[in-house]
């Protein structure tokens, strides 16, 4: 893949990229609805992580790109990402596709006060408004107030968790950005997740695979594999507000996949929740522009802007 692409380009990978990891999280799903432990699961992703950015490092001539600068430092990053990804395994197992997004939709509006809080970062009007206009989004979509069942208050809690790793994670990957490469993150957190996962499987008994079960997890892992590539190659030929403003598009594929598969339509008080927290990410979007613009007025015309 021509790594050298225009804009419009970019934001076709974007889109791409996004829909690859709503057919991951989708065959994330249908895998959790087996007796598969987690961390099985997570292990097999990061697997195949691992071999595509291998794989993508020597086809390319890149393989030093690969290697951590800091392993200490990334080691902890991969904690997060490991408590990340075994939430999401189980938010999805007691959760609608559709419901899941809404709440990882959250991300963004901590992160911001997570930067805020701990890299001294403006926390403008916008911002502030965006960060209340999510959480009511949220609380919306939820509908406390309906009669949930205890099942469900379970992948309330872990989408919560993983939001809280998702986001300071995030923080964490702009400080080691400043040293590390996109590739070298990706795959230590991968690495690690193949290494904790087979450390746990020897521990305890790991379940036996179908091979359906395999084909689904070998999809799962291909599908992010895919988007992974798509996002890093669009990241690098356009700018980080046009791709994350392709993230809201999950809402759409996820409901329809959702339909699909599950048979399930989205609730009056998801579809508003929704609304609100894509309003909200959009201003947040516009921020971060609008703060962009200020620090660096100048134009530059090539790939990467």
């Amino acid at each position: 893949m021509d790594s050298r692409v225009s804009h419009r380009g970019a934001i076709g990978l974007a889109l791409a990229g996004f829909t690859f990891w709503v057919l991951a999280d989708t065959s994330m799903k249908l895998a959790g609805n087996s007796r598969l432990p987690a961390y099985e699961i997570v292990a097999c992703l990061g697997l195949a992580l691992a071999i595509a950015l291998v794989a993508r490092g020597f086809l390319q001539g890149t393989p030093r790109r690969l290697l951590p600068k800091s392993p200490a430092r990334q080691l902890v990053r991969s904690l997060l990402d490991l408590g990340n990804n075994l939430c999401v395994v189980v938010a999805l197992r007691h959760l609608p596709l559709t419901l899941f997004y809404i709440l990882v939709f959250l991300a963004p509006m901590m992160t911001a006060l997570l930067s805020a809080v701990f890299l001294r970062e403006r926390l403008g009007w916008r911002k502030v408004v965006a960060v209340v206009g999510g959480f009511v989004g949220v609380v919306v979509a939820v509908n406390p107030f309906s009669s949930a069942r205890q099942e469900d208050w379970i992948g309330y809690a872990a989408c919560m968790v993983c939001v809280l790793c998702f986001s300071v994670n995030m923080v964490w990957s702009r400080v080691l950005m400043r040293a590390e490469t996109p590739e070298s993150l990706t795959l230590f957190s991968g690495v690690v997740q193949v290494v904790v996962g087979a450390v746990l499987m020897m521990a305890w008994h790991a379940e036996p695979v179908t091979p359906r079960l395999v084909a689904t997890l070998t999809a799962m892992g291909l599908f992010c594999a895919c988007g992974s590539m798509c996002f890093f190659v669009a990241l690098k030929n356009t700018s980080a507000v046009h791709v994350s403003q392709c993230h809201y598009t999950q809402l759409i594929t996820g409901a329809l996949l959702t339909w699909l598969i599950w048979r399930e339509t989205p609730t009056v008080w998801m579809m508003a929740g929704s609304v609100l927290i894509v309003a909200a990410g959009w201003l947040m979007a516009a921020a971060m522009s609008h703060e962009s613009a200020e620090a660096s007025p100048q134009v530059f015309a090539g790939p990467g802007d």
